[in-house]
């Protein structure tokens, strides 16, 4: 079956409303003092990444005094309820509007699976950002089994299998080194979370009980240093800092000499954006992981990619030249809550043989969670 995405779609946009009245539309109008403002990360001491479903999610003040943030992750989470789960589900609800409720619409009137609606569902599954090549695989899988399909919520339990497939032969996480400090490089692109995730983790780790300590290596960008010192006091961890502007590389090498000399379990070191397409960039951020290695052998343990879902199939070509460069361990998606192109997560697992150890669904510390791809599956549909 050939692509069908240049398909045209019939017109289902509504009537135009009305224009409100004056007193109406200023009624309505937001103030400019509400889109100004920014709010500084949320309190995340002592929570964790992979907990048991929690009830409580009561966001602190804001303090005064905090850097204004520059990336939407950063921004505090509205307050939700439920487990883990539930938000799960939650944050994935965009691209299950357009898998679910589509399923549900080819239905209308029809009693089989026709050409028409094979052609409407693949055109689905590639507006979710499955990929080409994955959207025809399932395709001809479905297009083989049609004639046992007799209803909306038998093509989702086949389309549920077909995706959980893909997710077989994901490369399982090596466990944790047993050297201490346990060090993790966290790299990545300008604007996909580093730093929030960075700040999330550390939560995690501190509410386990361990003695964590953030490297503050993004010495450009503005503000950087302000707000990982922010999610490190937050997360009741230690941190290392130079000026701004100074080498990344000697700041990196001053945090492992603290992180020994502490006792400190596990290390964060916190890197500058680098665009994937610049050699000499890609080459500064080598020289900070050979510069942890000289003073651990062994360091860093992981080096954590951190990519932004929105992004789409773009994070492909991210994730595999950081991995050529650097030897990436381990891919933490991000903003899944924003975009309704999730099924960039079964073309990033199939595509690479790298693990997917975190995906985040909210900007809560509780909505970074560990990757499980059956409870992703379920919450897709």
């Amino acid at each position: 079956m050939a692509p069908n995405w240049f398909k045209k779609k019939r017109d289902k946009s509504p009537p135009p409303k009305a224009p409100p009245q004056p007193d109406e539309a200023a009624a309505v109008a937001p103030s400019m003092e509400a889109i100004d403002e920014t709010e500084a990360p949320k309190d995340c001491a002592n929570s964790a990444v992979v907990a048991a479903d929690r009830q409580d999610n009561t966001q602190s003040p804001k303090k005064e005094g905090s850097p204004t943030t520059t990336s939407p992750d950063d921004a505090p989470a509205e307050k939700k309820g439920g487990g883990m789960f539930a938000r799960l589900k939650s944050g994935l609800s965009k691209t299950r509007e357009i898998l679910t409720t589509d399923v549900d619409e080819l239905f209308l009137g029809r009693k089989i699976v026709d050409d028409d609606m094979l052609e409407e569902l693949e055109e689905r599954l590639i507006t979710a950002d499955m990929g080409v090549k994955i959207t025809m695989e399932i395709m001809n899988k479905i297009s083989k089994k049609r004639s046992r399909i007799a209803g909306a919520k038998e093509l989702r339990r086949i389309l549920k299998e077909e995706i959980l497939a893909y997710f077989d032969t994901l490369p399982v996480p090596a466990p944790e080194a047993a050297a201490k400090p346990h060090v993790v490089m966290v790299v990545g692109v300008n604007g996909v979370g580093k730093t929030t995730t960075i700040g999330k983790l550390a939560a995690h780790e501190s509410g386990n009980g361990k003695k964590v300590l953030v490297v503050a290596a993004d010495t450009f960008r503005a503000a950087a240093i302000e707000q990982i010192a922010i999610w490190a006091e937050r997360a009741g961890a230690d941190l290392v800092r130079h000026k701004d502007n100074a080498d990344p590389a000697a700041v990196a090498y001053d945090g492992i000499d603290a992180a020994i000399s502490r006792g400190t379990d596990t290390v964060f070191v916190d890197t500058a954006g680098r665009l994937h397409t610049k050699v000499n960039l890609m080459e500064e951020i080598k020289k900070i992981q050979r510069t942890l290695a000289k003073r651990l052998p062994g360091a860093p343990h992981e080096v954590l990619l951190i990519l932004d879902a929105t992004t789409g199939q773009n994070a492909l070509s991210q994730a595999k030249i950081f991995n050529e460069a650097l030897g990436v361990t381990g891919i933490a998606l991000t903003k899944l809550d924003g975009t309704a192109k999730g099924g960039i997560v079964v073309s990033l697992c199939s595509s690479l043989n790298i693990p997917l150890k975190y995906i985040g669904v909210g900007e809560g510390v509780e909505d970074l969670q560990a990757f499980d791809p059956e409870r992703f599956v379920e919450a897709l549909f």
